[in-house]
């Protein structure tokens, strides 16, 4: 028995011993791009949007400064099923959107200033999110944008012509 404890300690003191003589290897982070990305402390609301009878509320972070606006949704990896980004801009104008470090697909419903859904359109992530070569825009100029997990206006029943309302 005691043979047994000395050549089972003489094991343990070995692989601990090759194992230190091993290079450590950490493997690379799946998000490089996103190590040096700010933490913003972002407002939140919700975003009603309603058509013909129907109701549907997002729970949303308010994209309202252009530190905010710029960060958007990179490096998230999932969001909840019913949230979303709000971005509001200081002045209506066919401001355009890309993918860039995003890595959740999403749509985009695009707002005029009068709460009006002008256009929805499908996002997905580019082959290479550090370097994006898609950009999204409206037809028209708009105040607003919300994202949301891609094919949730599709499921959701909600189209252009529906209106939006913030809920502060």
């Amino acid at each position: 028995m005691r043979r047994h404890l000395q050549l089972l300690s003489l094991l343990v003191v070995v692989g601990f011993l090759l194992g230190a003589c091993l290079p450590m290897t950490v493997p690379p982070s799946p998000l490089p791009f996103c190590r040096d990305l700010p933490r913003l402390e972002l407002r939140r609301a919700q975003v009603q949007f309603l058509q013909g009878d129907r109701r549907v509320t997002v729970q949303v972070e308010v994209a309202d400064t252009p530190e905010a606006r710029e960060l958007g949704l990179m490096c998230r990896t999932s969001l909840p099923k019913d949230a979303g980004m709000l971005f509001l801009f200081e002045e209506s104008r066919p401001w355009a959107f890309w993918m860039k470090n995003t890595l959740i697909p999403l749509s985009i419903a695009f707002v005029e200033e009068s709460g009006r859904v002008v256009d929805i359109q499908d996002m997905d992530v580019e082959a290479d999110p550090t370097n994006p070569v898609r950009t999204y825009a409206p037809p028209v100029p708009v105040r607003y944008a919300v994202e949301v997990n891609r094919s949730f206006f599709r499921r959701s029943g909600i189209t252009v012509g529906a209106r939006m309302k913030i809920l502060w």
